[in-house]
């Protein structure tokens, strides 16, 4: 007999139940979910329940409907996707198993830089995306399949579907700003990720729109330290607590263009040497 089909991972758990929050704020049924978006009735009966990752767009455009600001729920679903993601990396192969990797933190909570002036949670990150939506549009109506998460458009007329928050800053005007506060991650690039001798992991993120880089650590210890610069200024962030530890934990941002060298560093707080890794804007 088959093995039964593996169960959601606690990411993709939550990020289903926030969604089914959402459609019931909008009062529309699955059928009227396909009817308004560019993905069919089975498609939303398989994110709704868990069994099927959403496309990002999918996200957005059901935050769309519930006229809810895009940047909690995209934030989960960035978590569930790395999740899935090193999920995929670690699968078992014929050959050579790969090395075991941690999962990524269950809440991205905080950015914390050195000036010691901003601790930003996600709930931060929802009022500057609900600043950043300049409104709702309708999407194409669908005829549903039964299992296919593309878009399936009809004959009939229906405007564009709902299109991410615009960038808040852009190269220079981005140097030292919040990544999450100036809509810089939608969604950006993983240049590198590089795992520490401590077991931390850290990487180098990229926004093509807002042209900066920016660090991220997770699975780090209270008094670590992170470091990102370009050439120009340094941005770090320190794990304050153990919040802290078991959360992503971002840096700053420091402008980029194509081809500029990023070097992140990691310097732990106890038992362990400073390391650092460059990276090269595409």
């Amino acid at each position: 007999m088959p093995s039964p089909p593996p169960s959601p991972s606690p990411e993709r758990t939550r990020l289903a139940a926030t969604l089914r929050e959402l459609k019931d704020r909008t009062g529309l049924s699955l059928a009227g979910l396909a009817e308004r978006t560019t993905y069919s009735k089975s498609s939303w009966d398989r994110y709704l329940n868990g069994k099927a990752l959403p496309p990002r767009q999918a996200v957005q455009e059901l935050c769309a409907l519930a006229r809810e600001p895009e940047g909690r729920c995209l934030a989960l679903w960035e978590i569930a996707e790395s999740e899935w993601s090193l999920r995929a990396a670690d699968a078992p192969s014929t050959t050579t198993p790969p090395p075991p990797r941690p999962p990524p933190p269950v809440e991205d909570t905080r950015t914390r830089t050195d000036t010691g002036h901003r601790r930003t949670t996600i709930r931060a990150a929802l009022v500057s995306a609900c600043a950043a939506m300049a409104g709702i549009v309708a999407a194409a109506v669908l005829l549903p399949g039964p299992d296919n998460n593309e878009p399936q458009t009809s004959s009939s007329p229906a405007s564009a579907p709902a299109s991410p928050a615009a960038a808040r800053c852009r190269g220079a005007a981005c140097e030292g700003q919040d990544p999450w506060n100036m809509n810089c991650g939608s969604p950006p690039e993983t240049l590198l990720e590089h795992r520490t001798a401590t077991g931390a992991w850290m990487s180098v993120r990229y926004d093509k729109q807002c042209g900066a880089s920016w660090a991220r650590t997770w699975h780090t210890s209270v008094g670590d330290r992170i470091e990102v610069t370009a050439g120009g200024a340094t941005y770090s962030a320190e794990i304050k607590d153990d919040i802290d530890a078991k959360n992503y934990v971002y840096t700053a941002m420091t402008a980029t263009r194509p081809g500029t060298t990023v070097r992140v560093c990691f310097e732990p707080a106890t038992n362990g040497e400073r390391e650092c890794v460059d990276s090269r804007v595409p």
